[in-house]
């Protein structure tokens, strides 16, 4: 399983280094430590903190608005294979995005929920790129 160090955490969820580390060190996020000692997240464990940072920040009566054009690099909270056809949903910052593809993409890609990913929107269609 993939790790995330806290400034990667931080980019992921759309936060600062500093609030991200604030996070950690308050136990709301379990952090771990690496051969050389720097603190690392599990993926699976900043995918599901990511969808309560979001569900969080759609509360707050403040929250910007913004367009971040057609590229949203997140990290896959959700993998959902079917016989033909695939869900995957990403957060990316305060937005959660989900595309249906299909399995064979899915599979092709690799992906599974803690990993980063990159989804990218034309029109209608929600586009995965595994990053």
């Amino acid at each position: 399983m993939q790790s995330y160090t806290i400034g990667q955490a931080a980019r992921l969820l759309g936060v600062s280094p500093d609030t991200a580390r604030r996070w950690a060190d308050a136990g709301r996020v379990a952090t771990h430590r690496d051969d050389s000692g720097r603190r690392l997240i599990d993926g699976r464990d900043l995918a599901a903190f990511s969808i309560e940072v979001a569900q969080g920040a759609h509360a707050e009566e403040d929250a910007p608005y913004t367009s971040a054009r057609n590229a949203f690099p997140g990290i896959v909270t959700a993998v959902k294979l079917g016989d033909v056809a695939a869900q995957v949903e990403i957060q990316a910052g305060p937005h959660r995005l989900v595309s249906l593809l299909t399995r064979e993409a899915v599979e092709d890609l690799g992906l599974e929920v803690g990993m980063q990913a990159t989804a990218r929107v034309k029109s209608t269609s929600v586009h995965i790129d595994r990053t």
